[in-house]
Order: C-alpha cells, then structure tokens, then sequence
C-alpha cells in the first residue's frame, strides 16, 4: 500500500503517468490478514544498523502525517538486564550519532529512579539501563492501513479485494513475469510489486525461487541447505482493562514499554516458577483493542516450510489465537514489571492476536528484485512499523537505488554479509 501511494505521486510529479497505472490486488481487504492485528509498534530499536537507519527513515514517513496514518508519537523504551548492557549502549550511541534523539540511563539504582519517576508502581528486578527513544510509538493498525489507502486512491491507485494469485506467466525467455495468474482471471503487466507478509513462501514458490539456500554467517562458515523461509507463532494480546489504568505520573499517554529481562518469572496466580531463562515482554494502552495490548517472545513453530498451512490467518488455525500459557506467562509478567497489574489477570481477553511471522535465515528482511521485474518486499516479521520502505522501494522503481535497502538483499546471504544479532530473547532484534 505505503508503495503504490509513493509510486503514485513520483510517476504524477514526473510526467510519466498517475496512479491509474498501479492496481493493487488483495485476495480478503484492507487489513485482513497481519496488518489487522498488529500490535502497531513504531520503534528504532535494534542493535543492526542498517535497521536503524531505515526504522528513522520510517518514523521520518510516520510522522509526516500522524492523524491519517492513526500514529502515536508516545515514545519507546527498551529496558534491559546487564547481558544486554552493552549491546543497548551501543545502540544509544549510533542513535545519536545518526540524530534519533534518545536518553540512555545506566545502572541498576539509576534505572529503578527513572522507572519510578514515570510509574510510581514499577518493580521489575535485575534492570541495569534504561534506553528510552523520544521519538517513536504505535499506530491503531486498522485505522492507520485504512488512511493510507485513502491516500493510495487520492492518487488514483486502484484497489481490488477478493483476487487472489495463482501464478505468473513469463516472456518467451521464461524470465521477466508479462502477466499475473489470479481465481478472477489474467491481468497483464510491466511490474510486479510483492508485499504479503506471512504469505511470502506461497508467492515465492510460484516465482519458482529457492526453497532452501546456502547461508554465510559472520565467521566465513558456510551453512547448507538451510530453509529459506520459517514460521514463528508471534505471542500477543491484550488485558481488558481500562487503557487509562497505564498513565503516567502526571497523568500522560506512556511510551511503548519493552522489558527483557534474566530475572526469575513467577506466576500472579500461584507464585510458581514460570521460567528461570531470559523472556521478554512489550506492552502499551490501545483504545483500538480496548485494554493493555502486547506479546512476548515468539516461538518456532516449524522448520520445514513444506508442512506449514496455506493460510497462516485463516480461523481453522490453532495459532490464530494465542494459548493459555501466553496469557498466565504475559500477565504475571506485566505484574513483575508494574504493581497496578497484579490483579488483573481474569481480565486477559481470549481474541484474535498475534498470529503467524514468516522469517527469513537470519531473521532479517529481503528488498530485492526477482524474475527481472519483481520486486519483493519480504519482511520478515518487521512488516508494520517500515512504512518508510513503501517510499524506497518506489524509488528504485523508478531507477534510484537506495542505500538504505542495499544491506537487505538476497545475495547478502551467499555474500557472509548478515546482520550481528544481539543477545536479546527476540529473534529479529
């Protein structure tokens, strides 16, 4: 959507036609699938710099207009425990260096006063730094997808819902797609365009591409073999209270919280063990879910593509809603983290969260142009926040490469040029 909308102004601003050229094709609606339940997190927070640098360029895009892309500017915290200590720091610092203005907070009792003076009630053990960007927030998912395809059609894009691919046609050469296979017929075409979140492998099967690749990691070791795509059951939800029990002090909107910790978590309903390996945890107020919306961790669900269900959203899957053991592990840790929680556990709300990520071998994503005219937008799980990457790829589009979407393309894996990876619980941090 972000692409068409971008691609639409450059080709009316250049004379080289409008947005009646770009049909987007969508096989449910707008905000349908991943999207719709998004948790709608807008942040810079990762120890990768090529991610860093594109997540500004987003906020950038973000903050451009924050009432039509239902956009709240509240802030993010990363909160951390000493074996990220300096894995934070060094973010805080490139974070300054690249101008996202943050404020980074050191040590355990340092970390405690600075908590407290924004919650009075938080409590959470064995926290040694405190990165809080000042910049950054969430978004209302449905809202925000449904401005930005005003804005699409403002431009005269054309969106058409309940068509779905089924295949592409090529050049006499086999190479470059002329035509796309859809349940309503053929629709020829100069360009394809690819952004379908967790439905990556279907299309990327029908483009005839790589099941499985060989990757280099960072010490020159070659890995064989290795499933281009994996599924991750993402754990959301949301407590259904009041959005107002999580103000601050003074009674303002809170930052998106992100806690990872390596303190013991008990249960809020019985004081067992819940678990003694790190976890991690985000949470913020959301009037659109109607409570304390947030995850944790992710898990793998499975490693051989082959086997995962065609429709990762669809309601006959078991991960469309997530379990019990999410809910008992997620609530008694926003109690861990604030008292105000610690009876409210019978509020959580059993509803459609979360869902199902398609990752990429290094949990990172793929910018980069396939079959000579395909440009695919895979984004690992990292989808929602990089609305920014809808103006980049519109540009290379129409022939400016862009230097932001250069460290994210597949020959990086066959090049040994991956991203580092932190020591955070979550895999695409």
């Amino acid at each position: 959507m972000s692409t068409a909308y971008h691609l639409a102004q450059m080709l009316r601003k250049k004379g080289q036609g409008d947005g009646s050229d770009i049909l987007i094709i969508d096989k449910k609606d707008i905000a349908a699938g991943a999207s719709g339940i998004a948790c709608g997190v807008v942040r810079n927070n990762y120890f990768q710099p090529a991610m860093r640098k594109l997540m500004a360029h987003s906020v950038d895009v973000w903050e451009s207009d924050p009432e039509a892309y239902s956009y709240h500017p509240v802030g993010y915290m990363q909160i951390s425990p000493e074996c990220m200590h300096e894995d934070v720091a060094s973010i805080a610092k490139q974070q300054q260096e690249i101008g996202y203005e943050s404020v980074f907070i050191e040590g355990e009792k340092e970390s405690m006063d600075y908590m407290r003076g924004l919650f009075d009630d938080w409590q959470a053990k064995n926290i040694t730094s405190v990165l809080h960007e000042k910049r950054g927030g969430y978004a209302n998912n449905v809202q925000s997808m449904v401005g930005l395809a005003n804005k699409a059609k403002g431009e005269g894009v054309r969106i058409e819902t309940g068509v779905k691919v089924t295949g592409f046609k090529y050049d006499s050469g086999g190479n470059a797609i002329k035509s796309v296979e859809t349940d309503q017929g053929t629709i020829e075409c100069d360009y394809v365009i690819v952004g379908v979140g967790p439905w990556i492998k279907q299309v990327w099967d029908m483009l005839e591409l790589p099941k499985k690749i060989d990757v280099k990691d960072l010490q020159g070791k070659v890995h064989k073999d290795v499933p281009m795509w994996v599924f991750w059951s993402l754990q959301e939800g949301t407590l259904g209270v009041d959005p107002e029990l999580q103000k601050t002090n003074d009674g303002m909107l809170p930052p998106v919280i992100h806690v990872d910790s390596d303190a013991p978590l008990y249960s809020l309903k019985d004081g067992s063990l819940i678990t003694d390996d790190m976890w991690g945890i985000y949470y913020k107020p959301d009037t659109h879910f109607g409570g304390i919306q947030g995850g944790a961790a992710p898990y793998k669900i499975q490693t051989d593509p082959e086997e995962v269900r065609i429709d990762p959203y669809g309601p006959e899957s078991p991960d469309y809603i997530v379990g019990d053991n999410f809910a008992h592990m997620w609530c008694s840790a926003l109690a861990h983290c604030q008292k105000r929680f610690e009876d409210k556990y019978e509020f959580y709300k059993k509803e459609p969260s979360g869902g199902i990520g398609a990752l990429a071998p290094d949990s990172f994503p793929v910018f980069d142009v396939f079959r000579q005219n395909c440009y695919i937008i895979a984004d690992s799980n990292h989808g929602y926040k990089m609305i920014g990457v809808g103006k980049l790829v519109a540009q290379e589009v129409m022939g400016e490469t862009s230097d932001l979407l250069k460290p994210f393309r597949f020959s990086r894996y066959e090049k040994g040029e991956l991203h580092p990876t932190s020591h955070s619980p979550f895999p695409w941090s």
